[in-house]
């Protein structure tokens, strides 16, 4: 039995150094690795609850409280900073950047991609989540992406690429030039995981989110989503070779067991390759009130994305 098991964990160590992140664009069945098995008898539950593990609605009772509170925060933040809101970086209709430069156009900005299970939401909802870096003298931006069933998770992606090509070449003329600090929340912060590699990204903060895009067909959120066995093998950051770049991983200890368990499990796939970058357990916060310790000047995640951009690294 240990020989069988010691194989098995040189055969998923291999699979691992297989995969290459450029595979989020050109999907490779061999290089994806098997998820693990499920010891929460997934396979055994109902579907009503399996949609209720990933339904984050449901699990905070005053979500949609909060969220009118952070949209109206918003608004008046982009009514006092609209001269570089609406950019397009492409065709689509939400397919634009949010842009709120610093002082200094060489200070670090974070980008922040916006969550809503990949189908809903927007970067509206969430500009005032930028507060907490821009009174450390840095810039924010937030791009939007086009949502499912209207995009799939491929185009979603390749969505929030260009966006980040955009801002590497048209970024200066908006007095946004620093390293980037990529971060995103809920499905944002699986699409922050995806493009750590492009190469104008320092660094990573992703928050709550969804690494093992497996169970995720099994559930209400596939109806729009329509996931493809390609891009659940490719698209899923815990099946791919991770990026040598720092990313710090943070979820709430109040969330639902399967957002605190993807998190702690990427963690320690990357750790397993000996790559930078902490788990951030933030106590009793849940799915949405997490987000004030990223818009607070002293919230933890924003004093963790400060400290990603000090890192020499």
């Amino acid at each position: 039995m240990q020989t069988r098991t010691k194989i098995t964990a040189v055969v998923h160590r291999r699979t691992f150094m297989a995969a290459s992140a450029a595979t989020v664009l050109a999907p490779n069945f061999a290089n994806a690795q098997a998820p693990r098995a499920n010891n929460q008898g997934w396979g055994t539950m109902t579907r009503a609850d399996r949609d209720a593990a990933y339904n984050n609605a449901a699990a905070v009772s005053d979500s949609a409280q909060i969220r009118e509170r952070v949209t109206a925060a918003s608004a008046t933040m982009r009514t006092q900073r609209s001269k570089h809101i609406d950019l397009p970086y492409g065709p689509g209709e939400r397919t634009k950047w949010d842009l709120f430069p610093g002082d200094n156009p060489k200070a670090p900005c974070l980008v922040f991609i916006h969550g809503g299970n990949w189908q809903a939401l927007n970067r509206e909802t969430f500009s005032c989540l930028a507060e907490g870096v821009l009174e450390h003298g840095w810039s924010a931006a937030l791009p939007g992406y086009t949502l499912a069933p209207e995009a799939n998770l491929t185009q979603i992606t390749r969505e929030i690429r260009n966006a980040l090509d955009w801002l590497t070449a048209q970024g200066s003329a908006h007095g946004i030039a620093g390293p980037i600090i990529i971060s995103g929340w809920s499905a944002g912060g699986h699409l922050a995981a995806l493009v750590l590699d492009h190469p104008s990204v320092k660094a990573g903060l992703a928050i709550s989110a969804v690494y093992e895009l497996g169970p995720i067909r099994d559930t209400y959120l596939n109806a729009a989503l329509k996931l493809t066995d390609e891009e659940i093998a490719t698209l899923s950051p815990l099946r791919l070779r991770s990026v040598d770049k720092p990313l710090a991983i943070g979820y709430g200890t109040a969330e639902l067991p399967a957002y605190v368990r993807n998190s702690r499990e990427y963690h320690a796939h990357r750790a397993r390759s000996h790559l930078p970058g902490s788990l951030i357990p933030i106590a009793k916060a849940n799915h949405w009130t997490i987000l004030e310790e990223l818009r607070s000047p002293k919230g933890i995640l924003t004093r963790t994305a400060i400290s990603l951009a000090d890192d020499p690294a």
